[in-house]
């Protein structure tokens, strides 16, 4: 027994809480984000989606508030959140834009957790670029050739990103520690975690909260 409470309180936890992202968090983007979304969608279509997204973050947010954690002992892990010494100043400047993913995060930073860089600047540039020139798009139809050529590209980019991540988790989540990690639908980080690292997933999402955005 004693053992097993030894293991217990050297291990490494990790909570995957799957997202979806808000025109809040596109930064400069989100206008843009807004006009192609309602040409695409429709107004009623576009509030439709809204709302959904809100729903999803209503249960993301009751979710992680109820965990019951020893917050000074938890790093926190955000998907778009560089590597640069600004963490907490972009957290605090996106959460004033109204992104709820960033106001939760400072909710939890507020009881003791600390946000840790999670992403490589360069691939985060590198997808801002093809997050851009899609936008852009939305009012002058790509040819389909353009379509591959952009998949191709941001395929092979997503899973540089999510190497990056994981390398990040692994590298700095100490023993005895939980992190929270806040990852879009397309992440998929699991496999390349080191094999110490427990897992849990305390978010059920509906099946259709994939096919809201990315």
């Amino acid at each position: 027994m004693s053992e097993t409470n030894e293991s217990r309180s050297v291990e490494r936890t990790l909570i995957y809480i799957p997202i979806v992202h808000t025109e809040s968090d596109m930064g400069n983007l989100s206008e843009s984000v807004r006009q192609a979304a309602i040409r695409k969608l429709g107004l009623t279509g576009w509030k439709r989606k809204v709302n959904l997204i809100d729903k999803i973050w209503t249960t993301i947010e009751k979710t992680v508030d109820a965990l019951n954690l020893p917050y000074e002992k938890v790093l926190l892990y955000q998907d778009g959140l560089p590597v640069c010494g600004r963490e907490t100043e972009i957290v605090t400047e996106l959460a004033r834009g109204g992104s709820r993913n960033h106001q939760l995060l400072l909710r939890l930073m507020s009881r003791g957790a600390r946000a840790i860089g999670t992403e490589s600047p360069e691939l985060l540039m590198e997808e801002y670029e093809l997050a851009r020139q899609s936008v852009a798009s939305g009012e002058i139809p790509e040819p389909v050739g353009m379509k591959v050529r952009r998949k191709a590209l941001s395929d092979p980019l997503l899973k540089r990103r999510d190497q990056f991540i994981a390398d990040r988790i692994n590298s700095t989540l100490g023993n005895g520690e939980t992190g929270i990690v806040f990852l879009g639908m397309l992440h998929c980080v699991e496999g390349l975690l080191d094999k110490d690292i427990r897992v849990l997933y305390p978010v059920n999402l509906p099946p259709r909260a994939r096919n809201v955005n990315r």
